[in-house]
């Protein structure tokens, strides 16, 4: 898979795509993460990238014609399944998007700043809006550090589990049970005897089972039929 981030601080990435699960992956070459600077494709002599709003109003947009270049230089080159834009107003990013953007071949994700960009290149270019909550950050770049995080460790080879991530939280609309390790004992507070009952049947059946049941207590919205499928 490869990831193009379009965005005016690169920098903010080198921590998050560096390190851990990313890291690895980037040196399996399991996936291309590529960043560009977006002030890279403006024409003004002071590198600006955004302007006043038409109309008036608080706060700068990002122009459409930098942006516009950059998409434009990369789909010359190949083909992307996405275009992606970190938009508060976007369509919630849920486990099921981070399934199906896992399967893609290439994505962009264009990292939004100020008050947004021009709503042309949101017409033209964009193919998918997404906001990973209902609150709004300085900028795109960290959501498109959970949005690519999410996609990349579910790619193949990735994870050294290839089970790990099809159990992981909200996979089936659930969260995830609890989990313990050693010590069995620790100042009285044991772990649940069925998890060392060597049971797998026994085992699944009360992991499902706490998976419901924490399910409905912290998380009831991830339930919408619950009559119906959790009887």
């Amino acid at each position: 898979m490869r990831i193009d981030i379009l965005t005016i601080f690169p920098g903010m990435f080198e921590g998050p795509f560096n390190d851990s699960i990313i890291k690895r992956a980037r040196e399996r070459n399991k996936v291309a993460i590529h960043l560009h600077d977006i002030r890279e494709y403006t024409r003004d002599k002071h590198r600006r990238v955004d302007d006043y709003s038409y109309g008036g109003g608080a706060g700068m947009v990002m122009m459409v014609e930098p942006i516009a270049r950059c998409i434009e230089t990369l789909k010359a080159e190949r083909t992307y399944d996405e275009i992606i834009y970190t938009a508060p107003d976007g369509e919630l990013f849920e486990q099921s998007e981070a399934n199906r953007l896992s399967t893609l071949t290439n994505i962009i994700i264009l990292c939004g700043r100020y008050k947004g960009i021009d709503e042309r290149l949101r017409e033209n270019y964009i193919t998918k809006e997404l906001s990973i909550g209902n609150y709004v950050l300085s900028g795109g770049e960290l959501p498109a550090a959970v949005i690519s995080d999410s996609i990349i460790r579910l790619l193949p080879g990735v994870l050294n589990n290839e089970t790990s991530a099809l159990s992981d939280s909200f996979q089936s609309n659930l969260v995830s049970p609890p989990v313990y390790t050693r010590p069995y004992d620790y100042k009285g507070m044991r772990v649940p005897d069925v998890l060392l009952s060597g049971n797998d049947k026994k085992i699944d059946e009360w992991r499902l089972d706490q998976a419901i049941k924490r399910t409905k207590e912290r998380r009831p919205d991830l339930l919408p039929d619950e009559d119906k499928f959790y009887r």
